[in-house]
């Protein structure tokens, strides 16, 4: 027998227009529906939400860590768990487990854990996302830079074979550390490239763009900026229109009006996407953990090393959302494509990711009318209930 409800009770949002009086039906993990509340077949079960909205659940591509583990330090299938649990309850349905820069035996670790992951269909997990080791030293943040160097071919033979294991692999590479034949060969066999981690300029990050390079990682922050010469990698983040840019929306990364600049400027059809750069943190009281034998502070809403670097961030999804509806004045509806639609279409997912449409995977989230989450399900399955302790 086939499991199929209907969520009623709330607004929805369907990733490009809201529902009043309407019911969300899924089956058999899937969506099936946006019908009438009066046209729903007598035989489905109903669920009523107790009012807000439902949205398509949240696409997090860049998470180092959640729950009180670093996939840097655990790579393997149960961090990997332990990380989208404890990013569910704040609305992210699918997210991409980030290693950080590190050492080859870490990194190949990291893929087969990915590759297990994908085999077992971890609620939540939607591939990898590797950032480095083949970055910038002069723009390397809280990156080791022992561990930043060149790519070479068996570091493209080792990305490509990946590929063909995950549902979505992402890296995060440098012009200075990777050639642009390279960023093709790579762009064919699947892999989303992102350009992070750089001091590179405009005519370089260009040049990637059109070999393939297709994302930006969290715009303004390790990157050069735009000036009144030299647009940087963040002035070409803005002005090509085929790279899609991350964003840590939290107020500390970057400064709101920056936001909204950026946000007037930015040529599409790619878009500028929330992602939380989170760390162990989330979910937890934690007040410091390690990252390549390095302490990281967690004070004042960021985290730090010793000398001050920003380290990640200590964000969730829809804080993100909130930020950026609140603080940036972003459109809700805008704000909730910024967490969903926009980052499925940057790794080519928005088929099934980000949008409510027949036949689209049920990963749904519920909020309340202040935005906060009261509950999530994943692939139809319910992950997480506001109050409860436990989460899926």
């Amino acid at each position: 027998m086939s499991d199929r409800f209907a969520l009623t009770g709330a607004r929805i949002f369907d990733g490009d227009d809201w529902h009043e009086g309407h019911a969300l039906v899924v089956r058999d993990g899937l969506v099936e529906a946006i019908l009438p509340t009066g046209a729903i077949p007598s035989a489905i079960r109903v669920v009523d939400t107790g009012g807000g909205l439902l949205a398509p659940g949240f696409v997090d591509l860049q998470v180092n860590g959640g729950g009180g583990v670093m996939l840097n330090d655990h790579p393997d299938v149960a961090s990997i768990e332990t990380i989208c649990r404890a990013h569910a309850p704040f609305g992210t349905t699918a997210l991409l487990p980030t290693l950080i820069t590190d050492t080859p035996a870490i990194t190949a670790a990291a893929v087969a854990a990915g590759e297990a992951a994908a085999r077992q269909k971890v609620p939540g997990f939607l591939g990898l996302h590797l950032e480095g080791p083949h970055l910038s030293v002069a723009r390397k943040g809280a990156h080791d830079p022992v561990l930043i160097r060149p790519m070479t071919d068996a570091d493209q033979a080792m990305l490509i074979a990946a590929r063909q294991k995950l549902p979505v692999l992402l890296t995060t590479i440098a012009p200075e550390s990777v050639e642009p034949a390279r960023v093709a060969v790579l762009a064919k066999a699947g892999i989303i490239v992102s350009l992070g981690h750089s001091d590179t300029g405009y005519a370089a990050a260009s040049a990637f763009a059109e070999a393939g390079a297709s994302m930006v990682t969290h715009l303004f922050n390790a990157m050069s900026q735009i000036g009144n010469r030299e647009p940087g990698l963040a002035g070409a983040a803005i002005d090509i229109g085929t790279l899609s840019a991350g964003l840590i929306a939290d107020g500390i990364h970057v400064d709101p009006a920056t936001i909204k600049i950026a946000l007037r400027a930015k040529q599409g059809p790619a878009r500028i996407v929330l992602v939380t750069d989170a760390m162990a943190t989330i979910g937890t009281e934690m007040t410091s953990f390690t990252l390549n034998g390095r302490t990281i502070y967690r004070r004042d809403g960021s985290l730090r090393l010793a000398d001050g670097t920003l380290a990640g961030a200590d964000l969730d999804m829809i804080s993100a959302v909130r930020f950026i509806h609140r603080v940036v004045g972003v459109e809700l509806s805008e704000a909730l494509r910024m967490a969903s639609l926009y980052p499925a279409q940057a790794i080519g997912q928005s088929h099934r990711l980000g949008r409510f449409a027949n036949g689209t995977a049920a990963d749904i989230v519920a909020l309340s009318d202040d935005l906060d989450t009261k509950g999530v399900w994943i692939g139809g399955e319910k992950v997480f209930a506001a109050g409860s302790d436990t989460v899926r």
